[in-house]
């Protein structure tokens, strides 16, 4: 599809931020207002459109599909996604770990227990750790508390957090890639210790490196996303 559109501004609205072409205001793909809740979070998804070329390309709109997905999908089913992101929780990569004898589980112990042991200070809870792969239930006190942790939470910052945790595979690393302080590729380098052991021992091979690199840059943009959706709505 050509490139319809010359200029792209952020308007200040009654009810958030919006972007627009040519002094028109972008739907979602749902057709729905797409409003963000801050300026910067606007401002992501208008970089995204100011950088198409003559002709359009669909996978680099990477900010404003979140965005849509946030409207479009998680508004019109919270406590689904909530639910969907505990099961996360109730299988989290960082909570099943080599037997301790094997030279990862040192490397996991060293990597993974911070990440673990924050989350359960910031929400008063304990969440089991095993050896293997036999699943192991998360105690219902653990559950209830992310629970509460993922209500308070806006639609659009859900809406990164689907993100940050499939790819993960882990809500406790999607969590902490809510920080202020949180470093993307440090956490997806540790949701990936595994697949990132095999390859010292082993190696790399470039597809698998292109696909690495790929899932990285996801969690980054998500992670930016969720940074700018929880900036001060006042900015701009």
């Amino acid at each position: 599809m050509k490139r319809f559109w010359k200029e792209v501004d952020v308007s200040r609205q009654d009810d958030g931020w919006q972007v627009m072409l040519d002094g028109r205001a972008v739907k979602t793909q749902a057709r729905n207002p797409q409003l963000l809740p801050t300026a910067p979070a606007a401002r992501l998804v208008a970089d995204e459109f100011a950088g198409q070329g003559e002709e359009i390309d669909p996978r680099s709109f990477f900010h404003r599909d979140i965005a849509d997905f946030a409207i479009d999908i998680v508004r019109q089913d919270r406590a689904g996604h909530i639910d969907k992101l505990l099961a996360y929780a109730q299988t989290d990569t960082l909570c099943y770990r080599a037997d301790p004898d094997e030279p990862l589980f040192r490397r996991q112990q060293e990597v993974w227990e911070p990440i673990v042991t924050a989350c359960e200070a910031a929400h008063g809870m304990a969440l089991e750790r095993t050896s293997g792969i036999i699943h192991r239930e998360q105690p219902e006190t653990a559950v209830g508390a992310l629970g509460r942790r993922l209500e308070r939470e806006d639609d659009f910052t859900l809406a990164a957090l689907v993100t940050l945790t499939s790819l993960a595979t882990s809500l406790v690393v999607g969590l902490a890639a809510l920080d202020d302080d949180a470093d993307p590729a440090a956490l997806y380098a540790a949701a990936n210790l595994e697949e990132d052991w095999q390859a010292e021992l082993w190696g790399q091979d470039y597809e698998a490196e292109q696909a690495r690199n790929a899932r990285l840059d996801a969690f980054t943009r998500a992670a930016r996303f969720a940074e700018a959706v929880r900036a001060a709505p006042a900015e701009g």
